[in-house]
């Protein structure tokens, strides 16, 4: 088989235009892939932390249910009864749930804290209680993509001092609370 000059300069051109084609639609998806990657950059956690506990709706889409580490009480015959943490279960978080400070109670006769023990860039730990005692409150943020979630706590509301068989009264009691928080927060 001959090819003449004239069918050869059509064959390169064809190529060419398919080749700068190619590199176009390369081009183009690489540049909204960059993009794309560009506009999702973490999410700040000073302005989630603010939105979290201003908004009852933004806070119960970023905690991770049944949460890591399940409630453990005691029934009336000393037996360990396991429950998930779950959304029923969660008591609504305020912005002074997370104030950084430590203030001797003169009235307990012991210091209370509340800071961020673990502090990193894509896990936050924040602890309160009175030094030297059981923590009040523990909660765990992680950032997945991109945006932070809670995906542990430890609330005082469910402590092991309190019987298997109030569970469902503190519970109820938990909910008339985040009633109130809902109405200021929504």
């Amino acid at each position: 088989m001959r090819i003449n000059n004239q069918g050869l300069i059509l064959f390169i051109t064809y190529m060419l235009i398919r080749l700068l084609r190619c590199l176009f639609l390369l081009t183009l998806f690489l540049s909204t892939g960059t993009n794309l990657h560009a506009q999702q950059a973490p999410e700040d956690f000073k302005t989630f932390l603010s939105k979290f506990t201003s908004s009852a709706s933004f806070q119960f889409s970023r905690v991770q249910f049944p949460l890591e580490s399940s409630i453990i009480l005691l029934n009336e015959k000393e037996e360990e009864k396991i429950f998930p943490f779950t959304k029923e279960m969660w008591p609504l978080l305020n912005q002074e749930s997370f104030k950084v400070e430590r203030v001797y109670i003169e009235e307990e006769g012991a210091t209370y804290f509340s800071k961020f023990v673990f502090d990193e860039p894509a896990r936050k730990e924040f602890e309160a209680g009175y030094e030297d005692s059981e923590l009040d409150l523990r909660v765990v943020f992680e950032l997945k993509e991109g945006k932070w979630f809670v995906t542990d706590c430890y609330n005082s509301w469910y402590n092991i001092d309190l019987p298997a068989e109030e569970l469902r009264e503190t519970m109820n009691q938990v909910k008339d609370e985040n009633k109130q928080f809902i109405e200021k927060y929504p």
